[in-house]
Parts: structure tokens; sequence; C-alpha cells
């Protein structure tokens, strides 16, 4: 299945093809106080509409993961990192997301502060 998604003002834009089958809800420092709900998948299946330089990057701790957001409106659509095996991952703001029923995402609890 394709999604689209977008930041609230649309400049920074995408698609995302898989199936969501469920959302991390992470603790950590920038999570919190983001609310993103996450769904994990290959960056090989998100494709930006907008240009990549549309999107600033904010990194923190161990500069592992870039946070993707938009410097007009703010809203963090996606961020992008490795997983522990190397590949290139997205983490994808389902509330971002076109026309997802939220209430029917089942989220994990992750403890981000812990790691």
């Amino acid at each position: 299945m394709k999604h689209t998604g977008s930041c609230h003002c649309g400049k920074v834009a995408f698609e995302v093809s898989g199936e969501i089958t469920g959302a991390l809800s992470c603790n950590c420092s920038i999570c919190q106080k983001k609310g993103s709900l996450l769904w994990f998948v290959p960056r090989a299946d998100m494709t930006l509409l907008t240009p990549e330089n549309a999107a600033d990057t904010y990194t923190f701790n161990k500069h592992v993961i870039k946070h993707r957001f938009c410097s007009v409106c703010g809203i963090h659509p996606y961020g992008e990192g490795i997983d522990p095996k190397g590949n290139a991952m997205a983490a994808i703001n389902i509330r971002c997301l076109d026309g997802v029923d939220l209430a029917a995402v089942p989220v994990q609890h992750f403890d981000g502060r812990a790691h």
C-alpha cells in the first residue's frame, strides 16, 4: 500500500510504501516532546516528493539519527538512520500521513530514556 504524507504546510512531502502494522511511541528527550508515532521502513520504501533540502536536519546525542523537519511549520514528518544490521531506514511519523486512522494502529511504547 502506498501512503502520502507531509509536514503541515506541505514544504516537505513524501510517499512511503508498506503496510502499517504498528507504531512506536518513544519517550526519549526529543520524541516525547514531538509526540511522534513512528513506523520504521527501509529508506528505499520512502520517496521524497519535494527536494531533499526542503527538510532541515537536527541531530543530537550520538548523532546517528537525522531528525528531519520543516523550517517553515516546524513539523517533523520523518527521520533517517541505520538499523543494527547496517540497513538505511526511515522512521515515518504516521501522524503526518494522509488518511491514516491512528486509533486503529497498535502502539508499542519504547523506553528511549534508558538507551
